[in-house]
């Protein structure tokens, strides 16, 4: 178990992976990470994971019909699966499944996101968190990383907003309960460029292969991997 850093809560990663790719043509969470690097074996859903594993009690994965092709990568790296088992009631069915499963673990807060989102570097992380403390003192509900003027993942949950996604219907979807409370979250500006890029077809995910290696969007882990000594 990881114990969160800096974090009077605990915290309960969530990584939403039940789509079914249809756009992308291939399981999303399997792209190398970053794009077409080769030998690492680094995929979209294990950078997400390690990324978030530092900062979080627990990583959950929720998978759909790609259960089985995604289970292999979530074991390895130290994850848990949780399966939505209607997949298609779409992507808010998936969020729901898995804060049920945060609470189940006794965790109070979530942070969320969406494999398809390329993951915050180590320190975008870390103040992320120290802005989540923040924040709430301050009654908020929530907090979201931001660059330059857009927001994106992952997004932390105090329990108040993780209650508010419960409570809603399944038809709903995060957007309308977020933009109800939009008095109770607060942005934290980053300097990752590629918060907000999609990754939905070949050619977005062929636009990133020059843009990821930049050292913003390095994941913690491979900025601790560059400082140890060759063997």
């Amino acid at each position: 178990m990881n114990v969160p850093i800096n974090s009077s809560h605990r915290i309960c990663a969530v990584v939403l992976s039940a789509g079914a790719s249809s756009r992308m043509g291939q399981e999303k969470a399997l792209l190398p990470w970053p794009p077409f690097a080769d030998g690492k074996g680094a995929t979209l859903l294990s950078a997400s994971i390690a990324a978030l594993k530092p900062f979080a009690e627990a990583v959950l994965v929720v998978a759909g019909h790609n259960a089985q092709s995604i289970a292999p990568v979530v074991a390895a790296n130290g994850a848990s699966m949780v399966q939505n088992p209607a997949p298609e009631r779409g992507q808010f069915s998936s969020l729901q499944v898995g804060l049920q499963e945060v609470l189940a673990r006794g965790c109070d807060a979530a942070m969320i996101t969406l494999v398809d989102s390329p993951p915050l570097c180590e320190s975008s992380m870390q103040s992320l968190i120290a802005a989540f403390e923040r924040a709430l003192v301050n009654c908020k509900w929530a907090v979201a990383p931001e660059h330059h003027g857009k927001r994106g993942h992952p997004l932390i949950a105090t329990r108040a907003l993780i209650d508010a996604f419960l409570a809603a219907p399944v038809t709903s979807n995060a957007r309308e309960v977020k933009r109800a409370h939009a008095e109770k979250f607060e942005s934290v500006p980053v300097p990752d460029e590629l918060l907000c890029v999609d990754v939905n077809t070949p050619e977005q995910y062929a636009a990133l292969s020059r843009s990821a290696s930049k050292p913003s969007q390095r994941t913690g882990s491979e900025v601790r991997n560059e400082k140890q000594p060759s063997s």
